[in-house]
């Protein structure tokens, strides 16, 4: 009866309470701000409708976290190094723990403070997770354990602060522990006033710092601490861990889709467990390797396997229209390009076996890897990350960005064909037809095809080209078509500029002394016959497709006229013993030139001086000065004023 008289009591004093008219004067009596307190009750009705709402869900990366060392992924190194240091009580007052983030700095710092103030440790060095400082950690009461985000508190009076805390004694355990996270965000300011605490801090205090950017702290700090790099963790560690994961969660999963995530990674645990819970939700309990991509947004594996066998097969044109349906999916240019540049370095890996552990890629995908890279040639493979590497260079600078990744997948085509020839093969290469022409306009007879040769200038002696090939159609003149392959002989070639002046004199010097008795390649020519138009026709074209440095060698050439002598044999006349001299540094490479054109190895090439008789530019001085006066009558005048010396 007395206990049922107190509840009525309680009830009727609650009641009247609830209905009094001065509860709003006697709460600001208490405390004079009232909205403060709202706030407060507003809080906590928040945070109870959503724990009704959401229950006790915590996200993977906290839910999974290591609580002692051997739980640590991918740091075996560091904490069997730090577990040795507390089973021998050789503690250093100031550690660094430096790494990419999600690596287990800050998790390995509080599993450190754990340890080193267990009361029960256990054999391995591990903490025992049941003494009265364990429970006080683990529950997140502990006094010993001090954290600092240096990130927001990175004055110097919030370092005045900190110091202040550590000459207070522990209330449980041997150490307190002070974890600094982010420590390189400390201003100059409080760097400085830590670095007295830092170098000789009490026997009872610990500090931990944790930074993803060492190389932004002082050299100061860093000499007074030891220091620890964490390493990016290995996608086979990550794919593990998400395995036991997935288990314990019950999620049904591929190991490919696993291994995208933790490829997506990029060696951090936290990023592939906050990744594993996105694509969990989106996948609904099943974890495949479609699901994955599709919400990650990632291009699917088979496009690159695909796209590099059209290459391989020098289809263009479905390489094309493969990279159109890649953007019109929404991926970018630049995207699939660096994703195929990848795609051909993990090629590269899968052809050796000692570099396929590099292949960091699931059992049926690293097989479809070997399959296609036993049909890639290493030239190909070195080539491709060429091309693709620099078209990833310069995409950002290309006006037509789509353009320039098309002329790459061109040149990948062509580069793929058989019958282009490989890097190192040839000094210059031709495009192959990128699209098949019919059957009709096929050439069959590849050999007499040449270049359109340029028009030569109006006050040029010898006829023009077309002309020429208009009057001898019968003895098969070569006709132009820029379409066709080039001719095998390279034209004359200056000297390179990057050779020192001893180098280009001693060259030319050699060059004069064998230029006469140059050996011509060895090659098989027909035995066709021709005639003298034939002849100023390639004449003309060897003088058109010398480079821009060899203007006036070309102008001098364009002068002359050919002459044959028989059936095989060439004289050239020249103006004087200079020209002479010139022509027969590249008479080696005429010859086979003409050789080449006229398809007959039997031709031989020559110079001779013209008489004096033969051409009216062939003048010596004195003939000169006879035929001016000739042709100047107020020559003799002006001579005989100036009382000019004859000759």
């Amino acid at each position: 009866m007395q206990a049922e008289s107190s509840i009525a009591k309680k009830a009727e004093t609650r009641r009247r309470w609830a209905n009094s008219p001065h509860r709003a004067q006697i709460a600001q009596t208490i405390c004079p701000d009232v909205s403060y307190i709202r706030r407060i009750l507003y809080k906590f009705a928040d945070l109870s409708r959503h724990n009704s709402t959401m229950g006790n869900y915590i996200v993977s990366a906290r839910k999974y976290r290591p609580t002692n060392f051997d739980d640590v992924v991918g740091q075996h190194a560091l904490t069997t190094t730090l577990k040795n240091a507390i089973a021998a009580g050789k503690l250093a007052h100031a550690y660094l723990f430096c790494g990419p983030r999600g690596v287990g700095k800050t998790t390995c710092a509080r599993i450190f403070a754990k340890t080193i103030n267990c009361l029960h440790p256990g054999p391995g060095g591990e903490a025992c997770g049941e003494c009265e400082s364990c429970q006080a950690f683990q529950a997140g009461r502990s006094l010993n354990v001090h954290e600092l985000d240096a990130a927001s508190n990175n004055s110097a009076e919030d370092i005045r602060a900190l110091i202040e805390q550590v000459n207070i004694l522990p209330q449980m355990g041997r150490y307190k522990v002070f974890i600094i996270d982010e420590v390189h965000m400390l201003s100059t300011a409080a760097a400085n006033a830590f670095l007295k605490t830092l170098e000789e801090p009490p026997a009872h205090a610990i500090f931990i710092l944790a930074t993803t950017e060492k190389q932004k702290l002082l050299p100061t700090i860093l000499s007074r601490c030891q220091i620890y790099d964490f390493n990016r963790m290995e996608v086979n560690d990550i794919v593990n861990h998400l395995k036991r994961v997935a288990e314990d969660q019950h999620i049904q999963y591929e190991e490919a889709a696993l291994n995208v995530i933790a490829q997506k990674a990029d060696g951090g645990m936290r990023d592939a467990l906050s990744i594993f819970d996105q694509v969990a939700g989106f996948a609904e309990g099943n974890l495949t390797y479609a699901k994955v991509i599709e919400d990650l947004d990632l291009l699917d594996y088979d496009y690159y396997f695909r796209v590099t066998d059209l290459l391989l097969a020098g289809k263009v044109p479905e390489v094309l229209l493969t990279l159109n349906e890649i953007l019109n999916k929404g991926f970018a240019a630049n995207h699939f390009i660096s994703g195929l540049a990848a795609h051909f370095r993990d090629l590269l890996v899968s052809r050796d076996a000692i570099t396929l552990p590099l292949l960091e890629v699931a059992e049926d995908v690293r097989q479809q890897y070997g399959e296609q890279a036993s049909r890639c040639s290493l030239p190909f493979l070195y080539k491709a990350l060429r091309l693709t590497s620099d078209c990833e260079l310069q995409y950002k600078d290309s006006g037509n960005k789509r353009l320039r990744v098309e002329l790459t997948l061109i040149e990948l085509a062509q580069l793929a064909n058989a019958a282009v020839p490989m890097a190192g093969q040839g000094a210059k290469t031709s495009l192959q037809p990128v699209f098949q022409k019919p059957e009709a306009s096929r050439r069959t007879t590849p050999q007499a095809t040449v270049s359109q040769p340029q028009p030569a200038p109006s006050n040029a002696a010898a006829p023009s080209p077309s002309s020429v090939a208009e009057q001898n159609p019968a003895y098969g003149a070569p006709k132009p078509d820029s379409e066709q392959t080039p001719t095998p002989t390279a034209p004359y070639k200056k000297l390179p500029e990057t050779l020192s002046v001893r180098e280009m004199a001693m060259r030319k010097l050699q060059e004069q002394r064998q230029g006469p008795q140059a050996q011509e390649p060895e090659e098989h020519f027909g035995n066709k016959a021709f005639e003298l138009s034939d002849v100023r026709y390639v004449w003309m074209r060897f003088a058109n497709k010398l480079p821009a440095e060899e203007t006036a060698t070309a102008a001098r050439m364009k002068r002359m006229e050919p002459q044959m002598v028989n059936a095989t044999n060439i004289v050239v006349p020249v103006e004087n013993t200079m020209v002479l001299k010139d022509m027969n540094k590249i008479k080696g490479q005429l010859q086979h030139f003409f050789r080449a054109q006229l398809d007959n190895g039997e031709v031989t090439l020559s110079f001779r001086l013209l008489a004096p008789e033969e051409d009216d530019h062939a003048f010596d001085p004195q003939a000169l000065m006879q035929d001016f006066k000739q042709r100047s009558e107020g020559f003799n005048l002006l001579h005989n004023q100036l009382r000019l010396r004859r000759g």
